[in-house]
């Protein structure tokens, strides 16, 4: 128990770390996220066939892969923004095919004839969906969307392997420099992970609610 209390500093440290790799990366996530959902029900063919490559690449890539080709083969042809903004990228486009995925079960559980409702009263197909289809669409993925930013709190440890001072990564120098207290480090740091992951859950579940009460 002392090696957390006397280092929870670090420990702290290394948390922040992780919570500026969830934000940026969720940022990101939910802007390419929302653009890709868009193209997949888009009447343009270009636009939905665009979407429909994306998420084909980037939900079935291995982050790590991704991580790799960001880290080291972006830098090779002169992109280089440094390495939390190449990882959080990574992370970041990563995540949005599966925020577009769950965007988009949303939009196709929208009973069609309020779209066309819409367009009859003149809306665009942009301004159908941003004022009609999409903002009910949102209210019905959150849990899937919760569960979306679960599994990118998990992945932020893949930056351990990079040289990013996140929690893993302190976790690692911890256990370096007090390998017989172990047990209390893992335990410690999976206990942060564990408030950071409840505290998405019940955001999620609040705003859920206060939707639902406004229906």
């Amino acid at each position: 128990m002392d090696v957390l209390i006397d280092n929870l500093p670090v420990i702290l440290e290394g948390f922040g770390k992780t919570l500026q790799l969830l934000a940026v990366s969720g940022v990101i996530a939910m802007i390419v996220g929302t653009l890709i959902a868009l193209f997949r029900v888009s009447p343009v063919p270009v636009l939905r066939r665009t979407g429909t490559v994306y998420v084909a690449i980037f939900r079935n890539s291995p982050l790590l892969v991704l991580i790799l080709i960001t880290y080291y083969g972006l830098p090779e042809i002169g992109i280089d923004f440094g390495f939390f903004t190449m990882i959080t990228m990574a992370m970041g486009l990563y995540t949005a095919a599966f925020v577009a995925e769950s965007l988009r079960s949303g939009i196709n559980g929208i009973p069609l004839g309020q779209a066309e409702a819409s367009r009859s009263l003149g809306l665009t197909f942009s301004q159908s969906m941003s004022t009609v289809v999409f903002p009910q669409a949102l209210r019905n993925v959150v849990p899937p969307l919760a569960s979306v930013f679960i599994a990118l709190t998990k992945n932020t440890s893949l930056a351990l392997g990079f040289g990013i001072a996140e929690a893993s990564f302190r976790s690692k120098e911890l256990l370096n420099d007090f390998p017989t207290s172990r047990w209390w480090i893992f335990g410690g740091i999976a206990l942060g992970y564990i408030i950071i992951v409840e505290a998405i859950s019940l955001g999620a579940a609040l705003l859920e609610r206060r939707w639902r009460r406004e229906r």
